[in-house]
């Protein structure tokens, strides 16, 4: 799986564009800067814009291509990313270091072991910001992985979410239009809510 990712952010375009993700953006732009975490970070889109805003970033990928054009970006837009070339996995990081936790297409095997792994990591009223492929996606050509056991329903999501307050999770269908690798129509399942 690594050699496939390696391969598709080898190529010099960004495959999912170098704007943030809507709903990423549109929650983070609500929330005071501090240290964000984000997982499976690819390019770094996400990471660069959070940067911009004034947070301190934190990301990781096991991608080494994903990381020299996160890196780049970052550059060409003049901040900083820590990003560590790293898995659900092998990452760990200090309990209780991170004002926000960001789950963009972070799709992985075991992922509700590994998103409980990750929670820990967030501070006591830390927020979680989540959009992935939910089971609906199946069969739709805008991205994500065709294996339902990557995909995250809302009611799958939500009874991992016990410790967290302000609980908001929600299934939508909506147009993507992140790059060749993410257009069209997509199900996606979405949350927010604070630890």
């Amino acid at each position: 799986m690594k050699e496939f990712w390696n391969e598709r952010y080898g190529r010099e375009e960004y495959v999912y564009g170098t704007e943030p993700n809507a709903f990423f953006k549109a929650q983070l732009d609500r929330l005071a800067p501090g240290v964000l975490l984000l997982p499976a970070e690819g390019e770094g889109r996400n990471a660069v814009y959070a940067a911009r805003k004034g947070w301190q970033v934190v990301a990781f990928d096991y991608a080494e291509t994903a990381k020299e054009k996160a890196l780049l970006l970052a550059m060409k837009y003049g901040v900083n990313i820590e990003y560590l070339l790293t898995d659900y996995e092998h990452c760990k990081f200090p309990e209780h270091s991170f004002d926000a936790l960001a789950l963009i297409y972070a799709h992985t095997p075991n992922w509700q072991q590994h998103y409980q792994k990750l929670f820990s990591y967030l501070k006591p009223g830390g927020w979680l910001i989540v959009e992935l492929f939910n089971k609906k996606q199946l069969g739709n050509r805008s991205g994500g992985p065709q294996n339902p056991d990557l995909l995250v329903n809302a009611d799958e999501l939500k009874q991992l979410l016990g410790d967290f307050t302000s609980v908001k999770v929600w299934e939508e269908t909506l147009s993507l239009n992140e790059g060749e690798h993410h257009k069209g129509k997509a199900d996606v399942t979405r949350c927010i809510c604070r630890k």
